[in-house]
């Protein structure tokens, strides 16, 4: 028990690495107090009522609570944290409740609140984006901004806690460790376990790693050597994969051409699956157009646009000389890439780690500068896809995988690899771990009071 007490006790953890006896009772007794105080904690929480609508919502649900922080700049942050969600409601509906707070746009003041507005301002400049996380990553700038930005939004971040009553905290942003690990430490006198989970593949911001955390989930091996080279712990570091939508758990409920039969393709003739995001951005239309331009008469191309109407309504006008299913916003994405061969998609973590269970050869058209550079390089050096931003090439690419008996072996090779790459049970592996960290936890909250109770006089 020692061991998990260190791993719980933020206040208690060592800058530098040490297993001495002494820093582990140390530690071990920090945690015991720390966990004491934090049951004596909730069970005043659970009987103070503030109105009648309080006192009924706590006889209603006793639930422990999952407080997700994230943060909408990009969609992947939001996905992640909503898959997680999903795992939580499946495995554990009567024990775990889970509440997905944007903090930084709903529990800061301006211009704080404005960070997804300026994510996505800057993103579109990829100079200016590169100057942005390179200039941030040494830890004396980042740790100077957060200092400057707690002056602002630390009370802010405590009453957010004091709303939501946390049970435990887990982060899916890179801007939520810093701030929100030490709010909550002043939040009260107990500890409450903090988690994060990085919802980048390959190449990650410093500020996702943060020493105090008590579990830190990695998607690679790539990543948990950049939390080590960052100082944490063996022991804080869990690689499972990437946090993705619960549906791509299990295999495809039907077969290929079912599907594809389904969702208004043919069930004969190969399947390029085109991407372009939530918003529809990026060559859709030049990239839909070399495609039909180059593919065989038996091919096929599904255009997922997003919400994108304009580029809707232009490719469903178009007159192709291949049949080509156009598409908006989607639910079923995991339906969409069991019935496809290939997929054509921007280097975004989520998308390659769904197209990997799937078994999908990806050609990536795009990234953005920093964070998802790395991810080409995992496709190309995994054997995984190929990369382009020319629509042109990218036709060129499709139509050789597509022709030929030569073809279709590298097709079958990559989808082999990616299959053996995927992680279907990350977000599920991810939730029972973290399910057992908060449930071991109040274990010991509970063992420390009883033990504190006998040692009382009578």
């Amino acid at each position: 028990m020692a061991n998990r007490a260190t791993c719980w006790s933020a206040s208690a953890r060592p800058g530098k690495r040490s297993n001495g006896w002494r820093r582990k009772a140390a530690a071990a007794a920090a945690a015991s107090a720390s966990a004491a105080a934090y049951l004596h904690h909730r069970r005043k929480v659970q009987d103070r009522t503030t109105t009648p609508a309080d006192a009924k919502s706590h006889e209603k649900d006793r639930r422990k609570h999952v407080l997700i922080l994230m943060s909408d700049t990009g969609g992947g942050h939001r996905a992640s944290a909503q898959a997680l969600e999903a795992a939580f409601q499946e495995l554990f509906p009567d024990e775990f409740r889970v509440s997905i707070v944007d903090l930084w746009s709903h529990h800061t003041p301006y211009p704080f609140n404005q960070a997804p507005k300026t994510y996505s301002f800057m993103v579109k400049y990829p100079v200016l984006w590169r100057l942005m996380f390179r200039v941030t990553e040494p830890a004396w700038v980042h740790n100077l901004l957060f200092r400057i930005s707690s002056v602002f939004n630390h009370d802010s971040v405590r009453k957010a806690y004091r709303e939501f009553q946390p049970d435990i905290v887990v982060s899916v942003h890179p801007l939520m460790q810093d701030q929100p690990i030490k709010a909550l430490k002043q939040y009260k006198d107990a500890h409450v376990p903090f988690a994060t989970v990085i919802t980048d593949l390959t190449s990650c911001h410093p500020t996702w790693f943060h020493t105090k955390v008590d579990k830190c989930f990695v998607p690679t091996e790539q990543v948990k050597e950049q939390a080590v080279k960052r100082g944490l712990e063996e022991d804080q570091i869990v690689v499972h994969g990437l946090p993705i939508r619960p549906a791509f758990s299990k295999p495809p409920s039907k077969s290929k051409e079912a599907l594809r039969g389904e969702l208004g393709l043919q069930k004969d003739g190969p399947v390029v699956l085109l991407v372009g995001g939530g918003e529809g951005m990026g060559p859709v239309e030049a990239t839909c157009s070399a495609l039909a331009s180059r593919l065989d008469h038996k091919a096929q191309i599904a255009v997922i646009c997003g919400r994108n109407q304009r580029l809707i309504e232009k490719l469903k006008a178009g007159n192709w000389p291949v049949h080509v299913l156009v598409q908006g916003f989607v639910n079923n994405m995991s339906d969409w890439m069991a019935a496809a061969d290939c997929i054509i998609t921007k280097a975004g973590p989520g998308t390659i780690a769904e197209s990997l269970i799937r078994g999908l050869p990806l050609v990536l058209n795009g990234c953005i500068p920093c964070q998802e550079e790395g991810n080409v390089q995992y496709v190309l050096q995994n054997d995984l896809g190929q990369f382009s931003r020319e629509p042109e090439q990218i036709a060129d690419i499709v139509s050789n995988w597509f022709q030929g008996e030569e073809g279709r072996q590298v097709l079958q090779r990559m989808s082999k690899h990616a299959k053996s790459m995927g992680h279907p049970d990350a977000t599920f592996k991810i939730a029972e771990d973290l399910a057992e960290l908060c449930r071991s936890f109040y274990k010991e909250a509970a063992d420390a009071v009883n033990s504190q109770a006998v040692l009382q006089p009578a």
